[in-house]
């Protein structure tokens, strides 16, 4: 069930992606665009590999800084790249250089919450990104982090070493969960407002 609603999100995401490219050809200064294409960059980069990964998170900034360049008090997006920021720290094992990332995002999230107070993602975003060193430090504690994404080289895996792969799974869910989910949220309704097909359907009855 998970791993099939996965699948689905994959699917979503890379329709999105995709979509998101071909309106650029046509309109290079759509920020609304610019911003859906970050995010479904930030979707798709958690089912890479870590270096994959980083080289997703790095293009949905780079994405997310043009449609900022477009229109600056463009609020989804600069808390979108908060998010980015955020995994791309927790991606990163060297304390200080994932601290330049923690405190980058704390910035974008800030800057969210002054641009919309009332928004509640936008607070619980910053409130959690205080927290991202502290988080970072156990995490990196147990081990690489390579273990916890993508597909890992497991000839002969014991039941230690899988139940080990599972833990590693699960604090990979940790600490993207509340990124991620967030994120898919605001694109699953960006992407439905701009009428985007989701990727499976029930069959017409």
């Amino acid at each position: 069930m998970d791993m099939q609603s996965d699948f689905d999100r994959l699917l979503f995401f890379e329709h999105a992606r995709k979509t998101a490219e071909t309106t650029y050809a046509t309109d290079p200064l759509d920020a609304e665009n610019l911003t859906r294409w970050g995010g479904a960059l930030l979707e798709l980069s958690q089912f890479q590999s870590v270096s994959e990964s980083k080289k997703m998170i790095s293009d949905a900034i780079s994405k997310l800084e043009e449609a900022l360049e477009v229109n600056p008090q463009k609020h989804d997006a600069i808390w979108c790249l908060g998010n980015a920021y955020t995994s791309h720290g927790f991606l990163n094992p060297d304390e200080d250089e994932a601290k330049v990332y923690f405190d980058k995002a704390a910035q974008c999230f800030q800057q969210a919450v002054d641009a919309d107070p009332e928004n509640e993602l936008y607070r619980k975003s910053f409130e959690v990104s205080t927290k991202a060193s502290e988080l970072h430090a156990q995490i990196h504690k147990q081990g690489p982090l390579q273990q916890a994404m993508g597909p890992g080289p497991s000839t002969a895996a014991t039941s230690t070493k899988g139940s080990k792969k599972k833990k590693s799974s699960d604090l990979k869910y940790d600490i993207f969960g509340w990124v991620i989910l967030a994120v898919g949220l605001v694109a699953w309704v960006g992407f439905a407002k701009s009428n985007v097909p989701p990727p499976a359907h029930s069959p017409p009855r």
